[in-house]
């Protein structure tokens, strides 16, 4: 099948081979890459493209001295989380968001498909969380901009494929992390870390599990690879073990909805408000309004862990599916 690449892209082809620097042969790459048209026809072309933006950021990234910084992208935080997914080449990160969420990530079957951060919203219940497929990482290479990324996400989920050593993928993607100074929630960093550690909750997720042949390898790998850390096996193949994977992001994401009604009224279930667990009457009321709370005298709650209607005071410490009415 031909290619029928558009005369754009050959003139960005040309600004390539001018370029003097890996900086801006990355630049014009990429562009080539935004203008080909996908098909089977570019698929060898794509991929040969991306083995050259990897090998030039490499050398950027090797370089001593550079007054230019590499790109950086900045994803604003939508839902009730901002969830990362990070792991080696083809562990599958593109399809699992792609299924999961309105994103439209490009799969392949060959590495380094991904070569920008892909936002998509993931619908779960009545709220929506925020995945972001992003490129591979290893010890070899990881983009610069990654480390923000991660760093700012409220959830780190880390995906290893179960047919191509998950044993290691999970070894080396741990260490790219601690390199970039990112250790799990609840672990202690080094001792002689020259820098700021961040803390991040994470979960592992394993993909492929397709059979119930590999939901055994699963097992074998949770119990060889000693991981502390949340565990899910998914398929992205069949669908298995995708609804747990949404709980398990829900639990792990540390936040609480809480639904607000008027005195006689019911409450409209389908906008709750988003809350960091443990957070108290006072909080949700300056979420409303900051001057919400100087007139606020009590609440009445309907939750599970209070009789309907129960009156309780500004302290209170919400629960999830709480129904709060203010009296002021």
């Amino acid at each position: 099948m031909p290619a029928n690449l558009p005369p754009p892209y050959f003139e960005a082809e040309k600004r390539y081979r001018e370029a003097k620097t890996p900086e801006a042969k990355i630049e014009a790459l990429e562009e080539m890459l935004t203008i080909m048209p996908k098909h089977k026809g570019t698929d060898k072309l794509r991929a040969d493209l991306r083995r050259k933006i990897a090998k030039f950021k490499s050398e950027a990234q090797q370089r001593k001295g550079t007054g230019r910084k590499g790109v950086n992208y900045a994803i604003d935080k939508e839902g009730a989380a901002q969830v990362v997914v990070v792991g080696a080449p083809n562990t599958g990160k593109s399809s699992l968001v792609g299924i999961l969420s309105n994103a439209s990530p490009e799969v392949a079957e060959f590495p380094h498909s991904t070569w920008k951060p892909t936002p998509g919203m993931v619908p779960y219940e009545n709220i929506q969380f925020q995945l972001i497929d992003t490129p591979p990482i290893s010890k070899d290479y990881v983009d610069p901009w990654m480390a923000d990324l991660i760093r700012r996400s409220d959830l780190v989920m880390i995906l290893v494929d179960l047919k191509a050593d998950p044993l290691q993928q999970m070894e080396d993607t741990m260490e790219v992390l601690e390199n970039l100074r990112v250790f799990p929630e609840g672990q202690s960093p080094p001792p002689d870390l020259q820098k700021k550690p961040f803390l991040k909750k994470m979960i592992v997720v394993v993909n492929k599990v397709d059979t119930e042949s590999d939901v055994e390898d699963f097992c074998a790998f949770q119990e060889l690879s000693q991981c502390s850390l949340p565990c899910v096996a998914v398929s992205t193949a069949s669908g298995r073990g995708l609804h747990a994977l949404l709980d398990m992001i829900f639990a792990h994401s540390d936040v609480l909805r809480v639904y607000t009604k008027a005195p006689g009224k019911e409450p409209d279930t389908s906008a709750p408000f988003i809350l960091p667990r443990k957070s108290t009457v006072q909080d949700l009321a300056e979420k409303i309004h900051k001057d919400f709370v100087k007139k606020l005298k009590f609440a009445r709650i309907w939750g599970k862990a209070v009789f309907d209607g129960q009156m309780v005071q500004k302290d209170y410490e919400l629960q999830d599916g709480d129904i709060v009415e203010f009296r002021i």
